[in-house]
């Protein structure tokens, strides 16, 4: 008899050993042989928190991360990095923007702890409404209800309490489980887009002839939403950032969530990006820059204890470049010449103290937009997946009408020109 768990009993093991070398294993060899495979669980339960055991045959011990659970965590990976997020963000306005007479509204949703409010039966509920196998949805309960908890700190620990709501802090399934508890939460007008990466939600209304029935209607809907489903809107910390160029615009009145006004920002800090509302790149670009002058201090360091340019190039590439190229297809096409200078003399000043050629951003900026729009025409469940289709040649790719220039130097137009010049 082993520890065992409902939810381990698939077909498919998470590591390559054969499964006579396990099926007659003594529950101590049974215990080794978990330990040992820790980093490969780690990726698939995180460890679970810690994972709730039962008692039964050791014949049934078998990782329980299958492919149906893999086809099931596809459902919520169309954004797998915040990069997609906001360039489709930005992408929806922009191009809204290039007809006459309209503007657009972007709402940064902040929920109080949203993690900790989910409900597990009301989960369970809508697993089952998706198609998930009920063994799956046994397990999901019974991992997320009756949890101890305490708090340690040095050596002293808390008292124990029970936990039946919310999904562990830090374990890398309550990302997972949170977009699956709020995939019913769905724009109802087409002229709205809510944009969510795990508990970050923007609602963005693009408003056409001053007409803003409809996304108001929406903020309305997903008030009652969150309250259906147990999550507490933080008004406080929500934000709203208003993009319009017409020269004549009339004052826009603000957005009420259930009585209380929303407070309207110039600039807001989205999944790490800086966007301001004349979507300018300065502020962006200005705190990349500031954060990367003072990991030059580290660079200078290192050399002074005569490291070789190998390790300062690593520690460059690491610590500094990673920094300067932060979503960089969102915003560098558009960025000023005196922002692209400022982010240019970083690299150079960097270039002198590791004694190396190290590659210009502009380049790295080419490089990233073609390698983003490789995965994006690759991945035919992306969401930008449609943007890029090919003409009856089938050589090039059909470009994106734009009017202005802010649209026409954003990421997709600019890696569909990208892709042509380079076929």
């Amino acid at each position: 008899m082993v520890p065992y768990h409902p939810l381990l009993s698939s077909s498919m093991p998470c590591t390559n050993i054969e499964q006579s070398s396990y099926l007659n294993a003594t529950p101590t060899e049974v215990d080794y042989l978990v330990k040992n495979f820790t980093s490969s669980l780690r990726t698939t339960l995180d460890t679970v928190a810690p994972v709730k055991t039962k008692v039964s045959n050791q014949n049934y011990l078998t990782p329980w991360y299958n492919s149906q659970t893999r086809s099931l965590k596809q459902i919520t990976c169309k954004l797998e990095r915040t990069e997609d997020a906001v360039s489709i963000a930005l992408h929806s306005v922009l191009s809204h923007l290039d007809n006459n007479n309209t503007y657009a509204r972007m709402l940064f949703i902040d929920f109080s702890s949203a993690f900790n409010t989910i409900h597990p039966s009301q989960l369970i509920r809508k697993l089952t409404d998706l198609g998930i196998s009920s063994l799956i949805c046994k397990w999901l309960l019974d991992f997320l209800t009756n949890r101890p908890q305490h708090v340690r700190l040095d050596n002293r620990c808390s008292s124990t309490i029970t936990m039946n709501t919310g999904v562990p802090q830090g374990c890398v399934m309550s990302p997972f489980l949170y977009s699956l508890f709020t995939h019913d939460c769905r724009p109802a007008d087409g002229s709205n887009t809510i944009i969510k990466f795990a508990d970050d939600t923007t609602v963005i209304g693009l408003i056409s002839d001053n007409d803003e029935t409809a996304y108001r209607e929406e903020m309305d809907r997903l008030a009652e939403w969150c309250d259906t489903n147990n999550l507490l809107l933080n008004t406080e910390k929500t934000k709203e950032l208003i993009v319009d160029y017409r020269r004549n615009a009339d004052p826009h009145p603000p957005i009420h969530i259930k009585g209380t006004a929303v407070e309207r920002v110039s600039s807001f800090k989205f999944l790490g990006v800086h966007i301001s509302e004349d979507l300018i790149w300065t502020t962006n670009c200005s705190k990349l820059v500031k954060k990367a002058h003072q990991r030059l201090f580290f660079l200078r360091t290192l050399r002074k204890n005569h490291l070789s340019s190998d390790i300062l190039v690593n520690f460059y590439r690491c610590t500094i470049e990673s920094i300067l190229t932060n979503c960089i297809t969102v915003w560098y096409g558009n960025c000023s010449a005196s922002d692209r200078k400022a982010l240019q003399r970083v690299v150079k000043t960097a270039q002198r103290i590791a004694g190396a050629p190290l590659p210009a951003i502009k380049d790295i900026y080419r490089k990233r937009c073609l390698k983003r729009a490789g995965k994006i025409i690759r991945d035919p469940s992306h969401p930008s997946h449609g943007l890029f289709t090919l003409l009856p040649s089938g050589r090039r790719y059909r470009s994106l009408r734009t009017k202005t220039t802010r649209y026409r130097n954003s990421f997709f137009p600019t890696a569909v020109r990208l892709l042509n010049s380079a076929s």
